[in-house]
């Protein structure tokens, strides 16, 4: 009679749209990255070869969905399911996703007849590649944990900002939700910090995409510091309005913090000019020195997503991590 008993093994690889992320996390969990040994041949087709064996192994595959030094969003995607892939043909036991920044998660729904709903599609094509388990950090709307048939651990950037935030703002601040929609976040963020909640109601323009037409303030925020919190910044208009807005109805001071630093178009420029006085976001996304300016301040997610993982290795609770309120 024969007794195996298996032991289990981590393989924690990275694409390369932000390594130094990948890098912090391995360092937090004691463990080495390994190889993928990625090549893009000369017609822009990517192929990839783990140089360990990830047989039997617990394979997490960390790329987070974002364009940069020449390559595209969908780049960044395809890497990721290609490597995803090698890794089911290589016998791996169970292939985690760790995609830190989810792309095409506003696509969600149909907002007007004839559109797609990318976000499923991109979960359909993870599932397809032999994906077992998704691990993402503050995705664009909870109902997206359900576009997958396996597992999702949402995890949540509030522990790092809401550290940083202890330390900067005073005691009678405000938080602040940029539209009604995130109300629920703003409330978390204000239990936790004990401060109160206020809203922008504003309307988005019907004619052009981006375009927002803010309305004005729900809530006290006359000679107080107000903390704008969103789940990014994308071209800023929203953010920049929303923060006039609150200056008009008499803040003191408005500080903006948010987990996605996507900053497209005219975002860096944008806030830059605002009457923001900080603007705080995590490295889920590589914020490369061009959009860095003085007034941002980049905070390391690092740690919560290796918590995570180790929870997921280890088979024990990820929720109790926030003490479940990463269930947004």
């Amino acid at each position: 009679m024969m007794e195996l008993v298996a032991k289990k093994r981590m393989h924690l690889f990275s694409g390369r749209t932000h390594e130094p992320l990948a890098r912090e996390i391995a360092q937090h969990l004691g463990v080495t990255l390994g190889e993928p040994n990625l090549v893009d041949f000369a017609n822009g087709e990517i192929k990839c070869r783990f140089s360990e064996s990830v047989r039997g192994g617990d394979v997490f595959i960390v790329q987070t969905h974002a364009g940069g030094d020449g390559r595209s969003l969908n780049d960044s995607i395809m890497e990721q399911l290609i490597m995803i892939d090698a890794a089911r043909r290589a016998s791996a036991k169970r292939i985690t996703a760790v995609i830190p920044f989810y792309g095409y998660a506003r696509q969600d729904r149909k907002a007007s007849g004839r559109e797609p709903i990318t976000a499923k599609l991109l979960a359909n094509m993870f599932s397809a590649a032999g994906t077992k388990r998704i691990v993402s950090v503050d995705l664009h709307s909870g109902q997206i944990q359900g576009f997958f048939d396996g597992p999702v651990d949402h995890l949540t950037a509030m522990p790092v900002l809401i550290d940083r935030l202890k330390a900067i703002v005073p005691a009678d601040s405000v938080i602040v939700s940029p539209d009604t929609g995130r109300v629920k976040v703003a409330e978390r963020y204000a239990k936790r910090l004990d401060a109160d909640v206020a809203a922008i109601y504003k309307r988005r323009s019907t004619s052009r995409v981006n375009e927002v037409e803010s309305r004005g303030v729900m809530g006290e925020v006359e000679g107080r510091v107000c903390v704008l919190v969103d789940d990014m910044i994308d071209t800023a208009g929203t953010l920049c309005s929303a923060a006039d807005e609150l200056m008009g109805a008499g803040a003191v001071e408005v500080i903006a913090a948010t987990t996605h630093a996507v900053l497209s178009g005219p975002a860096v420029d944008r806030l830059k000019n605002s009457v923001l006085s900080r603007v705080l976001v995590t490295n889920t996304l590589p914020v490369p020195p061009e959009k860095q300016f003085d007034k941002l301040e980049v905070l390391s997610i690092a740690p919560v997503i290796a918590d995570a993982l180790d929870a997921v290795f280890e088979d024990t609770s990820v929720s109790e991590i926030f003490d479940g309120e990463n269930q947004s």
